[in-house]
């Protein structure tokens, strides 16, 4: 278990150099882009098949103990530690982070993105994956931060140099944001370490008691600091506005990504961190933390009404970005509500947002590939999509992805929710009941909200309209709308046909959606893992 441990966060980077490096005179092949592309598929299939074995292996009659754990020395005198280990928290995340990565390399090796070498690609692709891996799998204050931060430069370069439009500033306004806020985060974790005496994770969240080492003036400001670097990565309101801009500008496999593992970085840091190691803090700051997040539910969730609505040129992929905002939200109250019911929510959400956000964002680039665009005005166009006529599963997907997005029972992104306002409707000890309830509510109206810009999204799309917005449906399929005397003489246009599910398109998505199935109809299978994990957590270590 030790070494499987090891070699999930290890061979990705080792990976990531073999990418780099010429290929052998066997393996180069007639295409040597494709070679590389068929590397990743490899090495991210290898680093799948050993998470799975961890969790086969995974004591499942213990799960809030720390398993697979090495702990070795690593620089002696600041007290740092190559700390490994797994508990029902992390090893849900860290099978979802294995499982997404691979299908992303799955679909580039058969629809690469248009950019520079298939090699940088490839190579960033891995170190990416070895960030989010390793965040999910240390156990020590410093080598979570380096895992934090390891994964901001391949994301970077994955969206600068393989985006689509304004893609540079997007880049830019990702990294800025994300490096101000781990600086600020820095310093917290900092602060912890240099007061207790120890940066160790497991050590610092059995003594968080009444003796515990960190006055309540130090748990206040490092859960602050720590507090805002994870709130910029969650994506949090206010601190979210470099979210939509970086999902739009993303090639398919960068969206896939930011939204179904690197926001859960942030939200995964409150519960391994903050929760355990500074309760008295956490609880201060706790009903502003719930504040922001049903102003953001509430917020995200109108934002995609408008983008959605006729005649508005909402961009399809921006408005997935911005739901987004609105169920991390859900995963943020969750938390701030301190109890074993709410943390298990926000556990549940963060899962089943990867799987079926991870889904709708496959879904959105491969619906740009088939028509070269993203406005819904034009996909709602007399020559737009209507996605059940033209290609039947690809719409049914389509409608199945929102469906489970809006949290239908039976699916699995109702029960995160449900269990968040449930623990909103009974918050810890000593918070404030009225204002929970008061965000319940919020979050109650964000259900609905949601409920209605996803099925005006699945009618447009999928069903179509004879709707022709300013601005038209007919200008973004140039070559198939018809020829100039038609347009002059007003002549009825033919749609485009389009190719419905490829082969490789039903590999890489059929996975995530029958996941959202499973998660649905069996949640226990997840809660069993989390809930003793988080009973243990909040009790002290005890």
């Amino acid at each position: 278990m030790q070494l499987l441990l090891a070699a999930v966060v290890v061979l990705p980077l080792v990976g990531a150099v073999a990418a780099l490096l010429p290929a052998p005179p066997g393996l180069k092949g007639r295409d040597p882009g494709q070679a590389v592309l068929r590397h990743g598929v490899t090495v991210t299939g290898a680093v799948l098949a050993a998470a799975i074995a961890l969790a086969v292996g995974f004591d499942h009659d213990h799960p809030a103990r720390m398993q697979a754990t090495t702990d070795i020395s690593w620089i002696q005198a600041l007290g740092i530690r190559i700390h490994l280990g797994i508990d029902g928290i992390s090893l849900p995340l860290l099978v979802m982070t294995a499982l997404l990565t691979f299908l992303c390399a799955l679909y580039s090796y058969f629809h690469m993105p248009a950019g520079p070498s298939p090699k940088a690609f490839v190579a960033l692709l891995l170190v990416l994956e070895a960030g989010t891996l390793a965040t999910f799998a240390v156990l020590d204050l410093v080598l979570f931060f380096l895992a934090f931060e390891m994964v901001l430069i391949p994301m970077y370069f994955l969206i600068a140099r393989w985006g689509g439009a304004q893609r540079q500033y997007a880049a830019w306004k990702f990294i800025l944001y994300t490096l101000l806020g781990s600086v600020v985060m820095l310093l917290g974790l900092l602060l912890i370490g240099l007061k207790s005496g120890t940066f160790d994770m497991v050590a610092l969240a059995t003594d968080n008691g009444p003796k515990s080492q960190l006055s309540h003036t130090v748990q206040l400001l490092a859960v602050l600091a720590i507090g805002i670097g994870l709130a910029v990565k969650a994506p949090m309101w206010p601190l979210h506005s470099w979210l939509p801009d970086a999902h739009t500008a993303a090639p398919t496999v960068g969206s896939v990504l930011l939204a179904g593992v690197l926001l859960k970085m942030g939200t995964y840091g409150f519960v391994r961190i903050a929760l355990p190691i500074a309760p008295d803090g956490m609880h201060t700051f706790a009903p502003y933390l719930a504040a922001f997040a049903a102003v953001g539910i509430v917020y995200g969730s109108l934002a995609c009404l408008a983008l959605a609505r006729r005649g508005a040129k909402g961009d399809l992929k921006r408005l997935i970005a911005y739901s987004s905002v609105g169920h991390m939200g859900f995963v943020l109250l969750g938390i701030a509500t301190m109890t074993p019911t709410g943390v298990n929510g926000a556990l549940f959400a963060n899962i089943a947002h990867g799987l079926i956000t991870g889904l709708l964002f496959f879904l959105v680039g491969a619906l740009k590939d088939r028509y070269g665009t993203t406005d819904l005005d034009r996909l709602a166009g007399r020559t737009g999509a209507a996605l059940y006529g033209r290609a039947p599963r690809f719409g049914g997907l389509l409608a199945f992805g929102a469906i489970a997005s809006l949290g239908l029972p039976g699916l699995a992104g109702f029960w995160g929710e449900m269990l968040a306002m449930f623990g909103a409707f009974r918050p810890a000890e000593g918070l404030s009941r009225p204002a929970f309830l008061t965000f319940m509510v919020l979050a109650g109206l964000g259900t609905l909200l949601t409920a209605a810009y996803l099925l005006i999204v699945v009618r447009r799309v999928c069903m179509g309209s004879k709707e022709t917005a300013e601005g038209g449906g007919d200008e973004a399929f140039g070559k198939t709308a018809g020829t100039e005397e038609d347009i002059a003489s007003g002549a009825t246009r033919t749609a485009p046909v389009i190719p419905d599910l490829a082969r490789y398109e039903y590999a890489a998505w059929s996975p995530l959606a029958a996941l959202t199935v499973l998660a649905g109809l069996w949640p226990a299978a997840l809660l069993g893992l989390t809930d003793p994990a988080v009973q243990q957590l909040l009790g002290g270590g005890k």
